[in-house]
């Protein structure tokens, strides 16, 4: 019994060293510019101003990573490997736009670049303008709020209907959105516009049951529904509340 002890001891130990490495990547990063040094209210997302502030402006335009628009909303650890300049931890972003800088996977705001630093290397880190990093994605977090849907501003009751999804939670990518059409008894599924925009023309009429296709990183695939997320009577600019939060 003994030796089947020390046999197994050194296994056990290891598996936690091994899980710790998994997912993490190596890519390079810069850095965009607003008057802020938040983010952009034009992001590729489609976002308007929640891609400015939303993190506390610790945000990012990603290049393979946008995924032609279903990795908008992701977040991501980014950390420097220029231990001179850099601090450990690195900095927590929600991907909100997409851009391509010098062989870069990231374009972070200015705000977001500079806590990449150690204290009072700020400065310096700046002048090196693209840096090596690595990266991992996370879970969004969003304490207090749950899933929204934002009828965007070009909508046109009731002839068409386009949405952005906020503070979409979790570790997921929203792949489809389909809304059910009572008269037909069928799903119809939205277009997606551009990012994390979708739009339908003539929508369905009265409170919409909207269902989302989520994938996670392992491929695997499930569907949210949102029971009458949408009011009959919806108007543009206008976010409504999913009382749901994806894990």
């Amino acid at each position: 019994m003994a030796k089947l002890v020390i046999f197994l001891l050194p296994v056990i130990l290891f598996l936690p060293i091994l899980s710790t490495c998994q997912n993490i990547y190596t890519s390079r990063a810069t850095f965009y510019g607003s008057p802020e040094c938040s983010g952009t209210p034009s992001g590729a997302c489609g976002y308007g101003d929640f891609g400015r502030n939303i993190n506390g402006g610790d945000v990012g335009a990603v290049s393979r990573l946008y995924r032609n628009g279903s990795g908008c909303g992701a977040c991501y650890q980014v950390r420097c490997r220029c231990p001179q300049l850099c601090n450990d931890y690195g900095v927590r972003i929600v991907v909100t736009d997409h851009g391509e800088g010098d062989n870069t996977d990231f374009i972070l705001s200015a705000r977001g670049f500079v806590k990449l630093a150690n204290p009072n290397m700020a400065a310096q880190l700046m002048a090196y303008g693209t840096i090596d990093v690595e990266y991992r994605r996370i879970p969004c977090q969003y304490p207090g709020n749950n899933l929204n849907i934002k009828v965007t501003e070009n909508s046109r009751y009731p002839d068409y209907l386009a949405l952005v999804i906020l503070y979409q939670a979790g570790q997921k990518d929203i792949m489809g959105v389909e809304l059910w059409q009572e008269d037909c008894k069928q799903w119809r599924g939205m277009r997606r516009a551009y990012g994390a925009v979708w739009d339908i023309v003539n929508p369905p009429k009265g409170p919409m049951n909207m269902r989302l296709q989520v994938a996670s990183d392992d491929g695997a695939q499930d569907w949210v529904k949102l029971t009458a997320v949408v009011p009959s009577a919806w108007q543009a600019g206008v976010s409504y509340d999913s009382t749901i939060q994806l894990t």
